[in-house]
Parts: structure tokens; C-alpha cells; sequence
């Protein structure tokens, strides 16, 4: 007997888009979030002067990064972090396992949707993984309210209270407000729960206003981040995670032992070259700016379209997401036959070559129509080279979002065939 853990749903919509775009088809790739901004070249030089380490690291990291990282999220978070409270590892996935893993039993309480990678992580290490619903009016955003009838319920089951939040979110693109955390950390605080704030977009907040979880809640919250999205480098796999200011010494100890069993270290060229990342170098503050203002832009530029064609959103708070409904068209699609997100993904992309991931595989129920759109294809070394000569604008969001938006009007199209006027 084997553990059925399903594969990821955004690489398997990545294979069906590869196979139809094999076949000649246009394919409009919505479905797989990846940055698509080159590495800072500041990095890129860091990387190739450390390439000739080799040596393990401590496990919780080297201590310059460390110190670093600490110095960067106190600064941008508004708080004091120290160094004695970050772990390095190979990428902020590692770690929310690792966080997860040093509870011997706990309920994970996920507001759904949620990233793909949350609950299964919980299930694998035999904690209840619990989906807190959300939906299209509370953009999506969980409530003091639901989320204490939920804490009522696990606390009665379960040792420890472990609840993951992100934001800004994905699927959504989505921030919580400051009076929404602060409602949630007295809720928290009341049920002594622990929370795992995964904020690895939090430097892609289109206004730069991002706000912690940790500012409200900092006796009991984790924040993960890592270099994935805000620096463009998903495949270097370099993570960290901040401990939260009152954590006692057996939790650090767990997490040690846990990490030195598993993935031993990140890579020690990349957490060398990290250190730029970290640095506060103005090269590296104008590459990230750069990219809010490109994302902020061409976000809007794909909300506004989706909206002309009758779908509903949310118009984008940072990350590169939207997560769009369907529920308008869902009495023509029930006479197609498409009553589920997954069948109305399928039959898009079949129909379309548009390639979208349905909100089920992030915990929405299947009958919620919706689905996640990630608005990144589009060459992001060029947007970088035309924002650095000019302040950025509708004419450059329009001309580096044709391609998306040419795969709006091919949605519009096969969406008005299914309710003609």
C-alpha cells in the first residue's frame, strides 16, 4: 500500500499545454506561475564568484545570510528580527514542512483556496488538514468569525493549532488589510494557535504596502519566504523562514533535527550569492520595484479585459494571479453539460489553446467555477528594458500583454457561443 498523494496540478496542466502546443495549436499559457523576469544581474555575478564552494553549512544556515535576512525583514516588515530566529533551507517548501513536522499532532486549519502544496504536506505528515472556505464576496479572505468556529472545533481534537496563512495569495492575489489580521490575531491569540504566514510574494505587493501577519500576531507566527518569486529564481531553491520572537529552544531544536535529516543544508554557492539578494544594493531595490510597477500594469491590463467579457475578479493586490469566476455563465454551461471547474478547464483549453488551473485543485468545491490565472507570459527581460527607459504605462502594459490578451478575446469568443445574445 502506498501513500495516494495526487501530482501537482499546475505541472500537469503544463504537459497538456506542452502536448497541444506540439500539435500546432496556440496555446495561452494562464496556468503555470513562474516569474518571467530574468535573475538580477547583481545575483547572477554573486553566483558565478561563489560557485567554488562546496563545503556543507551549518544547517540553520550560514550566519552572514542569516543576519542578512534579518536585517532585510526587519526593515520591510517593521519589526526586529534576529539572525538566532532564520533558517536557511532549500527552498520555502522545505521549510513549511518542517515547521508542519515538528508538531506531533496538530490540526492544520488552511483558508481555502489555498496554494496547492499545503494540505497535502499536512496529510503526509499525519496531521488533519482542514479547509476553511472562502469565497468570491469575501475575496476570498478568511474571518475572525470562521475562523474561530473552526479553531472551537480542532481544539477539541487536537494538541496544537497550527493555521497557514498567505498573502498576498495564491491563488488570488489577494492582501489581507491590517484591521483583517489584527481581527484574526485576537482570535488566534484566544485559542493559542500558531500560525504559518507563507509571504513569499509579500516584495510583489503592487503598492509596496505589504503588512505581516507577524506585526499583529509576532509571539506565534512563522513567516516563510524565499527568492522564487520577488527575485525571479524559483530553480535556485533558497528558502528562509523566521522563527516567532517568544519560540522556546525544544521547537528550534526539533526543527534542527528535523532539517539535518532531510535536506541537510541549502546549497552553499546559492546561499552565498543570496547575500546580494538580501543587501539592500540599490540594483537590487530598482530590479524589484521595476517588476511591481510591470505586474501592477499589466495585472490591471487582464482584469479590465476578463471584466469586459463578463468574468468576475478581484482586480490584483500583488503576485502575478487572478482568480477569476464563472458563475454567470452557469446555467448556459449546465446545458453543455459543464457543471465543474475542472470540466469547464478542460473543454477552455480543448476549445481555446487558453490553459487555466481549476479552483478545486486549490480547495475550492469543484461546482464553484472558478479558476486561477496567472498573467506572466510575456517576455519579462524586454518589460525590464523598456521600464528602464521610460516610467511604465498602458501603451507598454498593452504591447507586453497582447499575447494574454489576445487569449482573453479567444475565452470571450467561446464563452459567447455558450450564452448567445
Amino acid at each position: 500500500m502506498y501513500r495516494q498523494i495526487p501530482p501537482s496540478s499546475t505541472l500537469l496542466l503544463n504537459e497538456q499545454s506542452a502536448a497541444l502546443a506540439e500539435k500546432g495549436q496556440q496555446v495561452y499559457r494562464f496556468g503555470f506561475g513562474q516569474s518571467p523576469f530574468p535573475i538580477c544581474q547583481l545575483l547572477e555575478d554573486a553566483l558565478k564568484q561563489n560557485a567554488y564552494r562546496k563545503a556543507y553549512t551549518p544547517v540553520q544556515g550560514i550566519v552572514e545570510l542569516r543576519e542578512s535576512v534579518a536585517a532585510f525583514h526587519s526593515k520591510f516588515e517593521q519589526r526586529s528580527v534576529h539572525a538566532d530566529q532564520v533558517f536557511i533551507a532549500p527552498g520555502s517548501k522545505s521549510l513549511l514542512y518542517t515547521i508542519m513536522c515538528a508538531y506531533a499532532d496538530a490540526a492544520v486549519l488552511i483558508p481555502a483556496p489555498a496554494w496547492v502544496s499545503y494540505a497535502p504536506q499536512a496529510e503526509l505528515l499525519g496531521h488533519q488538514a482542514i479547509l476553511m472556505q472562502t469565497d468570491y464576496a469575501q475575496r476570498y479572505r478568511i474571518t475572525a468569525e470562521i475562523l474561530e468556529r473552526h479553531l472551537i472545533e480542532a481544539a477539541g481534537l487536537h494538541k496544537t493549532l497550527l493555521v497557514v496563512l498567505n498573502s498576498p495569495g495564491n491563488p488570488d492575489g489577494l492582501c489581507y488589510d491590517a484591521w483583517e489580521l489584527a481581527d484574526l490575531a485576537a482570535v488566534l491569540d484566544k485559542y493559542q494557535a500558531w500560525v504559518i504566514s507563507d509571504e513569499i510574494y509579500a516584495p510583489l505587493q503592487h503598492q509596496n504596502q505589504h503588512v505581516s501577519m507577524a506585526k499583529y500576531y509576532p509571539q506565534r507566527t512563522f513567516v516563510t519566504s524565499g527568492l522564487s518569486k520577488w527575485a525571479g529564481a524559483g530553480g535556485w531553491r533558497l528558502g528562509v523562514a523566521i522563527l516567532p520572537e517568544t519560540y522556546d529552544s525544544e521547537l528550534k531544536q526539533a526543527m534542527l533535527g528535523i532539517a539535518s535529516e532531510t535536506y541537510s543544508c541549502a546549497s552553499t554557492p546559492i546561499q552565498y550569492a543570496a547575500l546580494a539578494a538580501y543587501s539592500g544594493h540599490p540594483l537590487m531595490e530598482e530590479y524589484v520595484g521595476q517588476q511591481r510597477n510591470i505586474l501592477q500594469g499589466i495585472g490591471n491590463l487582464i482584469y479590465l479585459a476578463l471584466t469586459k467579457i463578463g468574468i468576475r475578479a478581484h482586480a490584483p493586490q500583488g503576485g502575478f494571479y487572478l482568480l477569476i469566476d464563472f458563475s454567470a455563465f452557469r446555467e448556459a454551461l449546465d446545458k453543455v453539460g459543464l457543471s465543474t471547474d475542472s470540466q469547464l478547464c478542460s473543454a477552455i483549453l480543448n476549445n481555446t489553446g487558453v490553459a487555466l488551473l481549476p479552483g478545486v485543485a486549490f480547495g475550492l468545491p469543484q461546482n464553484a467555477l472558478a479558476a486561477r490565472l496567472a498573467y506572466v507570459d510575456f517576455d519579462g527581460k524586454q518589460a525590464l528594458e523598456d521600464i528602464s527607459l521610460q516610467d511604465w504605462n498602458m501603451g507598454l502594459s498593452k504591447k507586453h500583454g497582447q499575447k494574454m490578451l489576445n487569449g482573453i478575446a479567444k475565452l470571450g469568443d467561446y464563452l459567447a457561443t455558450l450564452s448567445p445574445q
